[in-house]
């Protein structure tokens, strides 16, 4: 099967809204409010993996950390949030609108807790901010 990509339909939003939902749920005071900031979002999920309130089989709790992981590429890079197709399923992904590059946080934490890795995420953010950084470099300069 080909890959196909859309913007997300209305039962994908509801579904990422739940997601972003229960990592936000876990902030104590004003949870809308704090999940704006980027550097807040990325210490809430360092929070959570280092509590270990996740184990490395619920991968379907890891991909909620993933979602806030790609909020915070959207809000970093003004990326936006796309559904990509193919014969493996239906995936939620970010892009850089007007590109091809294209990034599937969902599954950044979640590989590698399941792999029984240490996630440092700011140094997770921080490799993957650069390969964007590098890819849309290399995107300018091929227009």
């Amino acid at each position: 099967m080909k890959q196909t990509v859309a913007l997300p339909n209305q039962d994908d939003l509801t579904r990422i809204e739940s997601q972003r939902d229960w990592v936000r749920n876990h902030l104590t005071s004003e949870p809308q409010a704090t999940y704006e900031a980027l550097n807040e979002k990325l210490r809430l999920l360092q929070g959570i993996l280092d509590a270990g309130w996740i184990e490395p089989h619920e991968t379907l709790k890891l991909q909620c950390l993933g979602v806030t992981l790609g909020d915070s590429l959207v809000q970093k890079f003004g990326m936006e949030w796309i559904i990509v197709e193919d014969e493996s399923g239906r995936d939620p992904a970010v892009r850089v609108p007007g590109t091809t590059i294209i990034l599937f946080p969902l599954t950044m934490i979640s590989k590698r807790v399941e792999r029984g890795e240490t996630v440092n995420v700011c140094e997770l953010f921080d490799g993957v901010a650069k390969h964007v950084s590098d890819a849309e470099a290399v995107a300018d300069r091929l227009k």
